[in-house]
């Protein structure tokens, strides 16, 4: 018979944790009430939609007066708007590129697309620790550039992928086996074409590279790669994300990548495969120290890639402030302290902390999808507000290196 002692060891051995089995089952059970919470959002037949714009934000888009939208909306026959219970005009993003063709057949300068001669602007957004508005600075400026007619290509290169969900596609359940960016630039003969893998949004303009934890294997599988001295590849580790991405420069103006909030093999070809850098900064001393460990860490390894071939010119690097408190007196004494340092390689606009940004976001939206009538007026047009400034910024950025006004 047992003795207590025993008794007592072997009911201590049953509560234990088995921490990988006790992971398993929280993913498990986390993955599929997400699943359902999505399916409540987002009934499970159903894509997301993007709203209808008024006339106001059409003239806006397009740079013309409301007036002037009533006039095209009689001379373009595909555009045909629906009427809200207030009798007001409201039209699709599709009806308003319509438009912006329309006028650009007299008047190029309406179309902001490349024209022969520019090169396709591939715009890295990262930073080494996540919680820097990395993902959400991506996102609105991809949507902001779509909105305004350039062709753009969102690449989720983050295993997380926040972008990817926010996009529709949820990384669990809509991406499968070799259906991320790693699908085309993995080293076995398991390789797809990349074109393959672009999916298209339910936002016009906005095309779309999804993620999902599979991105993690090409930071196994490169290692392996490297060591391997029988293999003959000159196609290296650093120059694939832009050698995929190469084969799509005749569909695209502008791409913008989410990378990693980890300075790992995806993150270095992403910067290799970079005309631009755009690195998130929150204002808070940790996370500015943290940035300090990111900058000389990325550098070491950047003059190793340089020395072995990697292409580092860039038309622009800038850090951008994001979660900015405009009444908290340290924060603005570090984003002094920052513009002292790097001048203008800090962007003059700041991703201002938002509820209006937030708010929209629990419903998987951004602030350009939410519309103003969904939120408190005056908390929506400053979200607006700050979030167009920063993105105007970028977008001059952009046609500089295109040498245009």
């Amino acid at each position: 018979m047992p003795t207590k002692a025993a008794i007592v060891e072997k009911t201590k051995r049953a509560s234990r944790v088995s921490i990988d089995e006790t992971i398993a089952q929280d993913s498990t059970m986390l993955s599929s009430q997400l699943q359902v919470l999505f399916e409540r959002l987002f009934s499970p037949d159903a894509r997301k939609s993007l709203r209808r714009f008024s006339s106001t934000e059409t003239a806006k888009l397009l740079g013309v007066t409301d007036s002037y939208v009533r006039h095209l909306a009689a001379q373009v026959e595909s555009i045909n708007p629906e009427k809200t219970a207030a009798g007001r005009r409201v039209f699709s993003l599709e009806e308003i590129h319509a438009m912006r063709h329309h006028l650009g057949r007299t008047k190029p300068s309406y179309l902001p697309m490349r024209r022969p001669g520019d090169h396709l602007q591939v715009i890295a957004v990262t930073n080494f620790k996540g919680g820097s508005g990395k993902t959400t600075t991506s996102i609105h400026l991809a949507q902001f550039l779509a909105l305004r007619g350039y062709r753009v290509l969102a690449v989720d290169l983050d295993p997380q992928a926040s972008m990817s969900a926010m996009l529709g596609y949820q990384p669990e359940f809509d991406v499968g086996e070799n259906e991320t960016l790693y699908g085309a630039i993995k080293y076995d003969e398991t390789r797809r074409d990349v074109a393959d893998i672009v999916r298209q949004t339910y936002f016009p303009g906005l095309d779309l590279i999804p993620g999902n934890l599979e991105l993690h294997e090409f930071e196994h599988d490169t290692p392996k790669a490297l060591a391997d001295t029988s293999r003959d590849d000159k196609d290296m580790f650093f120059m694939r994300v832009g050698n995929a991405l190469h084969s799509l420069e005749q569909s695209y103006d502008v791409v913008i990548i989410d990378c990693p909030p980890t300075l790992g093999f995806l993150t270095l070809s992403a910067l290799c495969a970079a005309t631009s850098v755009l690195i998130t900064v929150h204002p808070q001393m940790l996370d500015v120290a943290s940035m300090n460990q990111f900058l000389t860490m990325t550098s070491d390894l950047l003059a190793v890639v340089k020395q072995a071939g990697g292409n580092l010119d860039y038309d622009w690097m800038r850090y951008l402030i994001t979660r900015y408190e405009a009444n908290d007196g340290p924060q603005a004494q570090i984003v002094a302290f920052l513009r002292s340092l790097f001048g203008e390689r800090v962007l003059t606009s700041m991703m201002v902390k938002s509820t209006a940004v937030s708010d929209a976001g629990l419903s998987k939206q951004t602030i350009y999808e939410a519309g103003r009538e969904t939120m408190h007026r005056q908390t929506y047009d400053r979200g607006v507000e700050s979030v167009d400034s920063v993105n105007a910024e970028v977008e001059q950025l952009i046609r500089s290196a295109w040498s245009r006004t």
